[in-house]
């Protein structure tokens, strides 16, 4: 019985991985530049760091450039953040965005914006270094994603939060 047992848990973590490695399930597997997937965005940076930066002087922003390296056009799906104290849009070839941020403090709508090969677009990131009030002074992370066809692309920035 123990030998059944020990052969069904083989037999399973080995399935698993089957699955894991083709995609998962009904995923289609993995869409590379081909395909337009999020593998065909590239950024010249993927972290930021805003440095030391004071709560009383207000919000920050920066703009990441993001470039579609694949054959296709690249569609961004979604655009949100980690945190409610960041907010980020999308500008495109076809213009600009709403503003979106962390879901459940607020909208995080369908973009459907299109990137074709070779164009490069803006992602305009704000932080409110005041958002967590006192008690959000110190090093800071945050993320900004970026989804197409179930992948998700993230750009990070951090910052030392002075009162």
């Amino acid at each position: 019985m123990k030998n059944i047992s020990i052969t069904i848990g083989i037999i399973a973590v080995f399935l698993g991985g089957l699955v894991w490695i083709s995609g998962g399930a009904g995923s289609g597997g993995n869409a590379g530049p081909a395909f337009g997937g999020l593998s065909a965005l590239s950024a010249e940076e993927r972290q930021f760091d805003f440095g030391r930066i004071s709560m009383s002087a207000g919000n920050v922003s920066h703009a990441f450039r993001v470039k579609n390296q694949g054959p296709s056009d690249l569609t961004i799906s979604r655009l949100y953040t980690s945190c409610m104290c960041t907010t980020a849009s999308l500008e495109t070839a076809d213009g600009r965005s709403r503003t979106v941020g962390m879901p459940g403090h607020g909208p995080v709508p369908e973009l459907n914006k299109t990137i074709a090969p070779g164009e490069e677009a803006t992602v305009e990131v704000v932080f409110d270094p005041a958002a967590h009030g006192p008690a959000g002074v110190g090093p800071v992370t945050r993320v900004v994603y970026l989804e197409s066809g179930g992948e998700r692309f993230e750009l990070r920035f951090s910052a030392n939060v002075t009162p």
